[in-house]
């Protein structure tokens, strides 16, 4: 399995942030070691001007199954026209098979409602 292809991203403000794993990374690594962390790469990542948490923004991130294939687990107010550009950050040819994850892990504040 080729680790260049995985990885974690954003969507923040129409704008792909895109962070492909490295196996030298020794910070904001998930528990397996073999890729990100959202929560714990944000803190690192997050863009200068911003106060947002790590789940503020839609997210999501491209695993490679055990047949080298891909898979993007996304946020479903990620616009599937996001996908080619996402393939391209982390250097993906073949197009992915999506999962769109709607479970509390990558729910955004697009997701939450606001009580009155």
């Amino acid at each position: 399995m080729d680790s260049k292809h995985r990885g974690v991203f954003w969507i923040v403000d129409d704008k792909l942030l895109a962070f492909p794993y490295s196996r030298a990374a020794t910070i904001g690594l998930s528990k397996s070691g073999e890729n990100y962390n959202h929560k714990e790469l944000w803190e690192i990542v997050r863009p200068s001007k911003c106060h947002k948490s790590f789940d503020y923004y839609p997210r999501g991130r491209l695993e490679i199954n055990n047949k080298g294939k891909p898979i993007l687990y996304m946020n479903p107010n990620i616009d599937e026209k996001s996908v080619p550009e996402i393939m391209e950050a982390f250097g993906v040819e073949e197009y992915p098979r999506i999962h769109y994850d709607g479970s509390e892990h990558y729910k955004c504040h697009f997701d939450r409602s606001i009580d009155f």
